[in-house]
């Protein structure tokens, strides 16, 4: 038997299918990209990347003959909301996290109810990157699109939907939508309420791990899954990766490199309101019982990616099966610490600036400056944007002596050795760096029997690899590097006191 554990991105979709000791039997994956519109607007193509996770479980479950999957689970990004029928069919896009849209129909919600009363029903900072804004202009602007939708999913839930489930959300991820109550877990009618937002539109909130149906035969025939496989609901992919890294208890943190880079602390109760929102921080549900978490995040894999089709489009084309495009970027970076100066904005930031206005900088550029230090500097810009934020956790008293990686980021030591160097701090790679699906597969086999519990799936399936410690020398340069680039922030954002010389804290 195997356990299947799928994760569902903003730029693509992977499974892995683990023995019930743990080994890694076979993975898939597909990349996918965003559909930008006008105005700043992104979408996905819902319809395409159903297809995208159909083709990576199909291929997973040829592979995997041997050892058929008994059990599933899905994590998933969170906010992104697609509008699906009761006969399973997908309506229309997802509008994804970094589309602004809806913002300010938020904003009259927010001030009827208060910052800090808000905040204690759905411990979130307001934005418009969760699903209330989006759903809020859909809506108003497309009221057919609205009427005509029996629910709107978000991308876990919608998964196991279209595998023949009934609609149930996890916690964590109802969390993402602004109209969840983490007190009383389920969702808030006082809010749906002040925001018009139909209750039937949205799925059962559920504990991750629940048992929530099987795939439909029909589905199961159509990719090769033995029939009677059985539907875990997983969660967010922060906190199925927190599972992966082998986090299963309070006090740790781990840094999932993806997409986006995520600082997720582990907690085991829900915070204080007057600390959380002083650092700008969320609280939500990890996918074990009694399990909180919060997110530090902002753009990393996303930067790559630019860098990568912007810089490098011409070699990768022309590069040959086996060869890796970013194996030769990194290739070309220098050892020691760059002259430039990356501010990683951008996009909309996450927490704990929340910048939805601001652009990217990359100063000190010269016209002997090579690609690779650019992209080296991409590296150190996304590490020194959390640097302020290793306080905030010292105070909330989670354990800063070493953060463990995930995420396709924490497949290149390199990067490692930057952030270990940085933030003067070991990082730890563990044997499978794809946290996410590591650990919806431990959901999977926790919930089935195949471990007695998630300690068991951890240490069957979890194991440290490689420790990358931080050069005393370097962390000295970046120590002053951080300073310039506080100064840089600091003139960029336009504040007050930068014009006295002053860094402030933003």
């Amino acid at each position: 038997m195997s356990l299947l554990g799928i994760d569902v991105g903003t730029t693509g979709c992977k499974a892995a299918a683990f023995s019930a000791e743990g080994r890694c039997l076979a993975s898939a994956y597909r990349e996918y990209a965003a559909v930008p519109l006008k105005d700043n607007r992104v979408e996905l193509d819902g319809p395409f990347v159903m297809r995208c996770v159909s083709e990576v479980i199909a291929e997973v479950a040829a592979l995997t003959a041997a050892d058929l999957i008994t059990a599933l689970c899905v994590s998933s990004m969170g906010e992104a909301v697609t509008p699906v029928s009761a006969d399973r069919r997908i309506l229309g896009s997802s509008i994804l996290s970094s589309d602004t849209r809806g913002g300010d129909l938020l904003t009259p919600i927010i001030e009827q109810f208060g910052r800090r009363a808000f905040y204690d029903i759905n411990p979130n900072i307001p934005g418009p990157n969760y699903s209330l804004p989006k759903l809020l202009w859909i809506r108003k602007h497309q009221p057919a699109l609205y009427d005509r939708a029996d629910q709107f999913l978000l991308w876990g839930d919608l998964v196991a939907f279209m595998l023949g489930c009934e609609p149930v959300t996890s916690y964590s991820l109802a969390n993402r939508t602004l109209l969840f109550d983490i007190h009383r877990e389920c969702w808030s009618q006082p809010i749906l309420d002040a925001a018009g937002i139909d209750r039937e539109k949205l799925a059962r909130p559920v504990p991750s791990g629940t048992v929530a149906g099987t795939v439909s035969d029909g589905v199961a025939a159509s990719l090769g899954l033995p029939r009677g496989v059985k539907v875990v609901v997983g969660g967010h992919d922060q906190c199925c990766n927190s599972l992966g890294a082998g986090i299963a208890q309070a006090g740790r943190a781990v840094c999932g490199i993806g997409t986006f880079e995520c600082i997720t602390p582990t907690y085991d109760h829900i915070p204080a309101s007057e600390l959380m929102m002083r650092w700008g921080l969320n609280v939500e549900h990890h996918v074990l019982p009694g399990l909180y978490v919060s997110f530090i995040y902002n753009q990393a894999g996303s930067l790559v990616r630019w860098f990568r089709d912007t810089f490098a489009r011409a070699d990768w084309q022309l590069m040959t099966a086996g060869e890796d495009i970013y194996d030769v970027l990194v290739r070309e970076m220098p050892d020691e610490p760059t002259g430039l100066l990356t501010l990683p904005y951008f996009e909309m930031t996450g927490p704990p600036e929340f910048v939805t206005d601001g652009t990217g900088v990359i100063a000190g550029l010269r016209t002997s400056t090579p690609r690779g230090e650019i992209l080296k500097s991409i590296l150190e810009g996304v590490t020194f944007y959390f640097v302020e934020s290793i306080q905030a956790l010292r105070e909330m008293g989670i354990d800063t002596s070493e953060f463990i990686a995930t995420g396709g980021g924490a497949r290149t030591g390199r990067w490692l050795q930057i952030k270990a160097d940085i933030f003067g701090i070991p990082f730890v790679r563990p044997r499978i760096t794809e946290g996410s699906v590591v650990g919806a597969a431990i959901l999977a086999g926790a919930a089935t029997g195949v471990f007695a519990d998630a300690a068991e799936g951890v240490a069957k399936c979890v194991q440290r690899e490689k420790v990358f410690r931080p050069d005393p020398a370097r962390h000295r340069i970046y120590v002053e590097q951080y300073e310039k680039y506080r100064r840089l922030r600091a003139l960029m954002r336009g504040l007050p006191d930068a014009a006295e010389g002053g860094v402030g804290r933003t």
